[in-house]
């Protein structure tokens, strides 16, 4: 079992006694700064002078300044910013300002786990990831609840990093409703099989197959989408409030039906070693070794990933029929 931590076991007066730079400012970043001020930590914001963002945290009521000089004034230094983005900043803001007995805390383990960031020894390296997106972390916080959070410490330099990995998470609501013990390889293995295998790489292409099948076999376009694509909200809001095995009785008795005869048969043994395959090269490096290659060349391969995608016959038969829904407010890309 998963060792958890809750608001007893985590002290806020340690990451109170710390001076906090957030680096970014999107939804996630934004969260936490806020939550983090409501909790008493002083705390400030680098980001570039001429991002957007720089208003609109201002706005909020908070500090805003550089990354490098936020990085120079703070001894807790949290990053937020996208993976891709994160060696040069590193290099250029964070690691200049780096002291013994100051700490990085990372909201995603990538650059870290695969050597792209590679923290000097003196300096505690956490993670505390919080399980949804950051409005939702806000909004929970504010309602006197939390979002469970991930927890992890790569490098306890200092002998104290746990407390404040602990007290962090509770000062942006983790610790109410649980902060989970892990690891940083553990945290980023299965957050990229995840995404491959079902998230972003799985289900899009089980989608855009089934609506193939369908097309393919003369059935009307609409008609495929509908019941291939549209319909899979419904399925996943039960799946997330109740668990699969909700979500299959809830279901007409032919769903049910069909959901125990041929679930198990499209998605067997072939796929799961593939899913294996897909794994290993994550674990090994070699997946993120690829990605951090495309992106040093300017993103060729995703690009064309990306057109591929937008040029499928499901997303013109989306755009056909998302207009007719009047019940939705979904952005027609």
């Amino acid at each position: 079992m998963a060792e958890l931590f809750y608001d007893d076991d985590a002290d806020l007066s340690v990451v109170q006694g710390r001076n906090v730079a957030v680096l970014g400012y999107g939804d996630q970043a934004e969260a936490q700064a806020l939550s983090l001020r409501d909790s008493g930590v002083d705390v400030r914001v680098g980001l570039p002078q001429t991002a957007p963002s720089w208003a609109d945290a201002e706005a909020e009521g908070l500090r805003v300044v550089t990354a490098y000089e936020a990085c120079e004034e703070a001894d807790l230094v949290v990053v937020l910013r996208p993976d891709q983005e994160l060696s040069n900043l590193y290099a250029d803001a964070i690691e200049p300002n780096l002291v013994d007995g100051d700490s990085v805390l990372f909201g995603r383990g990538f650059a870290v786990r695969y050597g792209y960031v590679k923290p000097r020894g003196g300096v505690d390296v956490l993670l505390v990831a919080p399980v949804e997106q950051g409005p939702v972390v806000r909004r929970e916080f504010e309602e006197g609840r939390g979002v469970s959070v991930l927890v992890a410490v790569e490098q306890d330099a200092s002998g104290k990093a746990w407390d404040l990995a602990l007290s962090y998470a509770k000062a942006i609501g983790g610790t109410r409703a649980g902060a989970i013990r892990t690891t940083f390889a553990e945290a980023v293995e299965a957050e990229l099989f995840g995404e491959q295998a079902v998230l972003c790489g799985g289900v899009p292409e089980l989608v855009r197959s089934s609506f193939e099948t369908l097309v393919a076999a003369g059935y009307q376009p609409e008609i495929a989408y509908l019941e291939c694509l549209h319909k899979l909200k419904q399925t996943v809001d039960l799946m997330y409030e109740a668990g699969l095995a909700a979500q299959c009785s809830a279901g007409s008795g032919t769903g049910e039906y069909g959901a125990y005869s041929s679930g198990a048969y499209l998605i067997g043994d072939a796929v799961k070693q593939r899913m294996r395959r897909v794994l290993r090269a994550i674990e090994a490096g070699s997946w993120s070794a690829d990605f951090a290659a495309d992106q040093r060349a300017g993103a060729p391969k995703i690009d064309q990933f990306r057109r591929r995608s937008k040029s499928h016959p499901i997303e013109e038969t989306g755009r056909e029929l998302r207009p007719l829904m009047g019940w939705l407010r979904a952005n027609d890309h």
